[in-house]
């Protein structure tokens, strides 16, 4: 297995293990705070970048065992930063239309379980944060992930062989996409550091918080290992 597999296959969840690990010797008192942001946006950017260099780590594994797809990813039909929900798409799509042309009774709707990356994601959230000083300094952030997360259900994750996520699950990360622009263009520099009483009041003020854009790069990394890992069995077989 290449050095691309092993990063490939890794989870982005160790970005935050490392997060709350980096943490665990701070206190809880009105002087930690200021640190909250600092670390939450830090953190989003190394997953935002782990998970882009992930998706062209993946394509350049295909186009290992395919010229033709190199030739169609590379040349005709490049992709940019990995970063947007169309890019991400159609990384996708490429990897199931991989698996598919070595297995061609592969179905996704069976073969991954959404039910389960949903669970786990969330599962996971509750127990490195509720755990930690992290959650003590944005707990009301927290509240409004758990009101968020309770409006996304297991199909609106890997929908089809075509589609990663549903419409309403792609306009919340267009959020996530929109944010990630903010902080690694740093234009918080030139504008109110507080949110307005309008923004506030706005039902889509509680997808504005760092915890659920951490779970959607969890369910977008929760998909692609598992794409991935079937990839390598059924390239295995073919190509020994």
């Amino acid at each position: 297995m290449s050095k691309h597999s092993d990063f490939i296959l890794s989870p982005i969840t160790k970005i935050l293990n490392d997060m709350v690990a980096a943490h665990s010797g701070i206190g809880v008192g009105i002087e930690t705070f200021p640190l909250s942001e600092y670390s939450m946006q830090t953190t989003f950017l190394k997953m935002t970048g782990f998970q882009e260099q992930k998706m062209k780590c993946i394509c350049w594994e295909l186009a290992t065992d395919n010229f033709e797809y190199r030739y169609h990813r590379f040349r005709a039909s490049p992709l940019g930063e990995c970063s947007t929900y169309r890019e991400k798409q159609a990384v996708y799509k490429d990897l199931i239309e991989a698996i598919l042309g070595l297995d061609d009774t592969y179905d996704i709707s069976v073969a991954i379980n959404r039910t389960e990356i949903k669970n786990d994601t969330k599962s996971y959230l509750d127990e490195i944060f509720l755990s930690s000083n992290l959650e003590s300094w944005t707990n009301e952030n927290y509240n409004d992930f758990l009101k968020a997360w309770s409006n996304i259900r297991s199909n609106h994750i890997a929908v089809s062989t075509s589609k990663l996520f549903e419409n309403v699950l792609q306009d919340k990360y267009d959020l996530v996409y929109r944010h990630r622009n903010r902080c690694a263009h740093n234009t918080f520099s030139y504008q109110d550091n507080l949110p307005t009483l309008i923004t506030l009041v706005d039902d889509n003020h509680i997808y504005e918080n760092y915890y659920l854009r951490f779970s959607l790069l969890i369910l977008i990394d929760s998909v692609f290992r598992k794409l991935y890992k079937k990839y390598l069995e059924v390239s295995q077989v073919n190509f020994d």
